[in-house]
């Protein structure tokens, strides 16, 4: 019996979104024909409508985006190749082709992403006038890239040797049909850019149909030209043949010829050029001699002589030369006279008279000071003899010099009568020369 496992069970939306995934991988990009019914524009402006054959039909969905690439308008009935991806529209579970480019049937699937792409880069700007960079006028070394093998490396060089067989052209040898093509040249790009020693660079190969011709229309040569920082020039097929390489290319050439005689210079009108330019600058220069001439002979007629004007300016310059010593000379005495009563006014104010003034007054003050303080000095100390005389004379010590003696009890009274000790009392007796510590044996009245 068939039991179903937790691990495979899946909700509708993770099953239609695995659909959808396995849907947009395997078929990322396809190219169908078939015919328009059930066409409907609703208000958002996106196309939805069935295509279908005999057989089958599919839905599909044209986004209003992508309609501004569409060279025809749909309607119902019509055959068309559509160029898209397949999806799944989750929602309804149903299948549809999302339509990047859609063109009537004799188009082709080559001719479609052809268009496309050239939409693409053309959004992208890599058509762009303003990007595109000018050829050098001399290039000192050309890089050609082109089959060694082919019709249009001769053709090239053919003409390279007519026009100036001095400037050297390197071939750089490449694939330029079928697989691995489209790696060569962009292999060969980047190799000259990396190396900087070709002035410009030629893509050249002779004309085929445009299945031939695929390698220049891949979208990854188109970004190598454009990210060339050295000039590319295009000389793919004939004429009337045109790829994606032409458009992002800095110059198309409709032929290699073409290509060779863009780049490179025609040395015999080169050389008539240059001498063309050479006359005209010597004329040029001859005329403007001649002109300079009679422009200096005019004014010298004017002016005349210029030495007589020299003489003249010189008097000129003596004459002011002198006025200005003379003047200069008043001025200066003048300044001197000044000067002499200005220093007279100055020495009888002069702050160094009044200042020597009062140095010596100070000088007799301090001198009258010192004898007024030798005197006072004098009268002090003689005071000081009689007073200290004086002193001496009433000074207890002297006293106690002639024998005497002073008498104190324990707490620093003086004993002055007989009674104020008692017997076997301490007292300190104080002498001219030291002190007795004594004991009260006896008291006696006056």
């Amino acid at each position: 019996m068939y039991t179903m496992t937790s691990d495979q069970i899946q909700t509708v939306s993770e099953l239609t979104q695995s659909i959808r995934g396995v849907l947009e991988v395997s078929f990322p990009f396809v190219t169908v024909v078939g015919e328009i019914s059930n066409l409907r524009c609703p208000h958002s402006g996106h196309l939805y409508f069935t295509l279908k054959d005999k057989t089958a039909q599919i839905k599909a969905v044209l986004f209003k985006p992508q309609q501004r690439y569409l060279d025809c308008t749909p309607e119902d009935g019509m055959e068309v190749v559509c160029r898209g991806r397949v999806s799944l529209y989750e929602a309804r579970g149903e299948y549809q082709l999302i339509i990047d480019v859609l063109a009537t049937k004799g188009a082709g699937a080559l001719q479609l992403a052809f268009d496309l792409l050239k939409r693409k880069l053309a959004a992208e700007g890599l058509f762009a006038g303003e990007r595109k960079r000018p050829l050098p006028l001399l290039p000192e070394r050309i890089a050609l890239i082109t089959s060694p093998s082919g019709a249009a490396v001769h053709d090239f060089l053919t003409m390279a040797e007519k026009r100036f067989a001095a400037i050297p052209v390197e071939i750089i040898p490449v694939r330029v049909q079928g697989a691995g093509a489209m790696e060569d040249i962009i292999e060969a790009i980047t190799l000259c850019n990396e190396r900087e020693q070709n002035d410009v660079i030629v893509l050249c190969r002779g004309g085929g149909s445009l299945e031939d011709l695929w390698t220049f229309n891949e979208e990854n040569l188109a970004r190598a030209i454009a990210g060339s920082r050295i000039p590319v020039v295009s000389a793919i097929g004939h004429e009337i043949d045109f790829t994606i390489a032409d458009l992002v290319a800095d110059l198309r050439a409709p032929t290699p010829t073409a290509a060779a005689e863009a780049v490179i210079p025609n040395r015999g009108q080169l050389y008539a050029q240059l001498h063309n330019c050479n006359n005209r600058l010597v004329k040029t220069i001859v005329d403007k001699l001649a002109v300079f001439r009679r422009t200096v002979e005019a004014h010298r007629k004017v002016l005349g002589d210029p030495t007589s004007l020299l003489d003249q300016f010189r008097l000129k310059t003596d004459h002011a030369l002198a006025s200005l010593q003379f003047a200069f000379s008043s001025s200066l005495h003048k300044r001197q006279l000044a000067l002499a009563r200005l220093s007279q006014i100055l020495a009888s104010h002069s702050p160094q008279q009044r200042l020597t003034h009062l140095q010596q007054w100070v000088n007799e003050r301090r001198r009258r000071l010192a004898q007024a303080m030798l005197r006072q000095q004098e009268r002090k100390r003689t005071a000081l003899g009689k007073n200290a005389g004086l002193l001496h004379a009433v000074s207890p010590l002297a006293v106690l010099g002639r024998g005497y003696a002073i008498v104190q009890q324990k707490n620093g009274d003086i004993v002055r009568d007989s009674t104020d000790v008692q017997l076997g009392e301490n007292i300190s007796i104080t002498l001219a020369q030291g002190g007795i510590d004594c004991e009260v044996k006896k008291t006696w009245p006056e």
